[in-house]
């Protein structure tokens, strides 16, 4: 399994509007092939800041994601938003306490 992280951070006035666009793909995000686990988090002090959580079975099935159609509008009208660069991590889960 992999992780993906995803660091966003957005304009203070583009919030509404990533929330909306993100209300409006995530199921669709979420059912994609490989994609097993989808959250969205905003940072506790700075509500410009959000993150992405998701899963995928291995790095193939995000690759094929990340170079469809779909992923390429959404992050066209996504990265319009933006105040700073988007950063990404893809890790490895190595523990889970319960």
């Amino acid at each position: 399994m992999l992780v993906r992280i995803v660091k966003l951070t957005f304009k203070e006035e583009h919030i509404p509007t990533f929330e909306s666009l993100f209300a409006s793909t995530k199921h669709k995000i979420r059912s994609s092939n490989g994609c097993t686990f989808l959250e969205l988090y905003q940072d506790k002090n700075n509500p410009s800041i959000f993150f992405t959580y998701s899963y995928w079975e291995d790095e193939s099935f995000l690759n094929t994601y990340r170079h469809s159609d779909f992923f390429k509008e959404v992050w066209k009208k996504t990265k319009i938003l933006f105040a700073d660069k988007p950063q990404a991590w893809s890790v490895h889960k190595k523990a889970i306490l319960e």
